[in-house]
């Protein structure tokens, strides 16, 4: 006699475990729909994640720590359901990601290299180097003044 294979269920905290999210977010992605209701067990009330819903919560994650907004992820959960006819949307939404995440990469770099030649300045000061020191701030000032330009966009939609 054969039987059925035994169907996986998980909690809120061990779903939270896999998916890196905490509970609490968890909630609210299904709060605000970006997470379909999840079913509660009859006796306990509490939330019981089948696989797909957990697959689900990981790409979901996944969207999140690429600093997606939660809109993007509407839209990009939304577009994954229609298949072929939705992959020109999601490759527009992946790569105006993949621009906003250049743009931060490009500043951070900017930052980096400001304290950096920051600290190249503080060092001359100690060595009392006059030409170090001009070379220093020359650099840091035309560090200063690209951090300035484009900001970025605001990504809070």
């Amino acid at each position: 006699m054969s039987t059925a294979p035994e169907i996986k269920s998980y909690t809120i905290t061990e779903t939270a475990k896999i998916s890196g999210l905490p509970e609490s977010t968890l909630r609210y992605y299904e709060t605000i729909g970006l997470i379909q209701p999840i079913p509660r067990d009859k006796n306990t009330k509490r939330r019981v994640y089948s696989e797909d819903d957990v697959n689900l919560v990981v790409a979901v994650a996944c969207l999140n720590a690429t600093g997606f907004s939660i809109e993007d992820m509407k839209t990009y959960l939304d577009n994954r359901e229609l298949g072929d006819e939705g992959a020109s949307a999601q490759i527009e939404l992946l790569k105006g990601q993949l621009n906003h995440l250049e743009e931060e990469m490009h500043y951070a770099q900017l930052r980096i290299e400001y304290v950096k030649s920051k600290v190249d300045f503080w060092k001359s000061i100690i060595k009392k180097d006059t030409k170090a020191i001009e070379a220093s701030r020359v650099k840091t000032y035309a560090i200063a003044d690209e951090m300035k330009l484009p900001k970025l966009p605001n990504r809070s939609k």
